[in-house]
Order: structure tokens, then sequence, then C-alpha cells
């Protein structure tokens, strides 16, 4: 993995080395794919106006989140199913994060358990809960997460219905998985993958066992999340789980300053500015478009994170620059963990640390708390 050199390399990686259907499924987005294009077309429109002649021999890239600090501002995404396209890769992404002194969020759809992740990665693990329509099911959850002593947990709350994910369907993939002659094919010209996953046997979604009596397979378990949404949650359903949660509750998907007032309002202690990495609502404004408003509203009574095509430490910058505490990583550090497991998770991190602090050196800055809006050129 020391041959990748950038997070672009090691989406590169993984796509060579996975089939093109588990590829497209953590890269793809939904319909057309312009929410996902304009995630990254959002970074990338924001340019530095850099200052010059600074003493920046030495560069602080700590910051803090809920009081404690971190070793830069950034934090795991909950990405689910990473072990379709690595064993372990739960727990890969979990450790690296834990090594490089960031906080991890474990998905509900991952193939590592809540307990597993705590024994495996001890360190600052947010756990990220989707809505589901047996609330029995999600309060057991929820109380796993804090008996394994996570910090906090993440309500993702963009996700009522699931988007129309057209690679999945050109793929021929789906939940329950059902094999074809065109998937078949694509399978056997990746013989180390189909080795991995024969050698290992299919990854299962741990946390979701018994959602579903009659989810008897890894597949038929991921189908039953999407059957449970609950498509009714509302402010007064979220106000329950903030009455019953007693540490740091976090609300991610808010993209409406409105939105933002209100979570603030009710008692919410994180916000994220996420439209789910374009996988869901093709055709939503780009999340760093949608973040000055969002940290208006909330108006410094909580942080306000941000998710959404970041690929490069100058990306981590651009957002603080415009009002984020910080962000959260979500295919960077996949890319890596499918291309390679641990080493590639770990080298996805690496990359990012030290991009961040070469921006903020080229920059003139000396360190994560000296980002100010005056970083940004005013674009026409």
């Amino acid at each position: 993995m020391t041959a990748a050199y950038s997070i672009a390399d090691l989406r590169a990686a993984a796509q060579r080395r996975l089939p093109r259907a588990i590829f497209d499924f953590f890269d793809g987005g939904a319909e057309d794919e312009i929410t996902l294009a304009a995630n990254r077309a959002a970074f990338q429109r924001h340019r530095f106006l850099p200052r010059v002649l600074q003493d920046v021999s030495q560069i602080d890239t700590r910051s803090e989140i809920f009081g404690r600090p971190i070793a830069m501002p950034m934090a795991i995404a909950p990405t689910g199913a990473v072990g379709f396209g690595y064993p372990g890769g739960d727990v890969a992404i979990a450790k690296a994060a834990v090594a490089a002194g960031i906080p991890y969020t474990l998905s509900s759809t991952a193939t590592a358990s809540i307990e597993r992740i705590a024994d495996a990665a001890p360190g600052r693990l947010w756990f990220q809960a989707y809505i589901l329509k047996d609330k029995a099911f999600l309060a057991r959850l929820i109380e796993r997460a804090r008996v394994a002593d996570y910090e906090a947990l993440m309500i993702t709350v963009d996700l009522p219905v699931g988007g129309k994910r057209e690679r999945d369907q050109r793929n021929h993939f789906s939940v329950p998985f059902r094999f074809t002659p065109k998937n078949v094919w694509d399978f056997a010209q990746k013989p180390g993958w189909c080795w991995h996953m024969l050698s290992r046997g299919m990854p299962v979604m741990e946390n979701l066992i018994g959602l579903d009596d009659q989810a008897k397979s890894a597949s038929s378990m991921a189908s039953s999340v999407g059957r449970n949404y609950d498509a009714s949650f509302d402010w007064a359903a979220l106000q329950k789980i903030r009455d019953l949660w007693p540490r740091q509750l976090i609300l991610k998907g808010v993209m409406h300053p409105d939105d933002a007032d209100r979570a603030c309002a009710m008692g919410c202690d994180a916000l994220v500015v996420s439209n789910h990495g374009g996988r869901q609502l093709d055709g939503a404004v780009a999340t760093l478009d949608a973040l000055p408003g969002v940290v208006e509203a909330a108006a410094h009574r909580v942080p306000v994170w941000v998710d959404g095509g970041v690929r490069r430490g100058q990306d981590v910058v651009k957002a603080k620059a415009l009002g984020a505490g910080g962000v959260l990583l979500g295919r960077a550090t996949l890319f890596g963990a499918v291309s390679d497991g641990d080493r590639g998770a770990q080298r996805a991190l690496e990359i990012l640390q030290t991009e961040l602090v070469r921006t903020l050196q080229l920059c003139g800055v000396r360190s994560v708390a000296d980002i100010t809006p005056a970083l940004l050129a005013k674009m026409a």
C-alpha cells in the first residue's frame, strides 16, 4: 500500500480487486449520480488564498469533539457491509481510527458486532442506528451500545426509504442476492476476492441477527433492514430517543437550517451535514454548499460536522474554513480497507493526515485552530 499516494489510488486498487458489482455498490450513488458528483465538485470549486512568510515548521492538527481531544478534525463515518469487500474490513477501519487518534462510527449494517468492535478497537466509538419499525429490536441495539461504552449514538435521519441505485440494478446486485449469468461471470473475473470469500465464509451483518426470523443469510438480513425502515419516524419519536439515551446524541443527515435549529433546541449534541454520500436523494444540494446555512442556524450551540466527497487533506481545511468542526470519512477509508484490509485502512488515514499537514504549511497556517474563512478566496 505504500504505492498508494492518494485516496484515488486506493479507489483504483479497490476497483482492480473487487468484482464490478461489489465495487459499484460501494462507489455508486443514486439515479444519475448528480449529488454524488456535486459533493466532490463543491470542494473543488473553493480556492485557497494563502499567507506567506509564516513559521510553519511545526503544525498542530489537534482538535476536539465533546470536550475531548482528537488527533485531527476527522472521524470515521458509518459504512455498512464492508466485509463484502474485504473480510474483517470493519475491524480494520476501527483499528486504524483508534491508532490515528480519531473516533470511529459503527454502522447498524456493519459486518462486525457492537461488542466485537469494542473488544478489537477500544477507543472513542460511536454507534449509528437506522430507525427500524421494530422498536424493541432498535432499543436492544441502543442498549448494547450503552453497555459496550460507546461514547455517542448517531441517528441517521435522511433515509426514510432507500434510494434508487441503478448501478446495482444493472449489475444484477440485489438483496436478497440472486445468482445470474451476468454476476457469476463478474465474480469469476476476480479470483482473489472469491478466494477470500470462500475461505472466510460470507460475512454476516452481525448487529441484525434476530431482526427477521426468516433471515438466514447475510443478504436476506440486509433485505430485512430495507423492509423495516420506519418512514413514519418524526421529531416526537426522535425526542423519545433523546430522553432515553444518556450520552452524546449526533443527528446525521441534516441539510436544512430550520431542521438544524430544531435539532439544537431539542437537545442534540452534534449535527452532521450529510446527503448520505449521494446514495439516496439524487439532485440534493452538495453537503459543503449546505454547510454554512446549518452552521449559522446552529449558532455555536453544538458542533456541526460534514461528510460527502472528502478525498484530500485540503478538503478538511476547506470544511473547517466554512465553519465545520470536522469531517466524517466514508468512502476514503472504505476504499483503503476493501483494497488491502488493515494496511489499506491505515494508509488512507496516513495519506489524509500528511496532506492535511502539508496544506496547512503551504497556506501559512500553524494549527487547525487557526483556520478561518479568510483562508478561502471569494469566488465570483
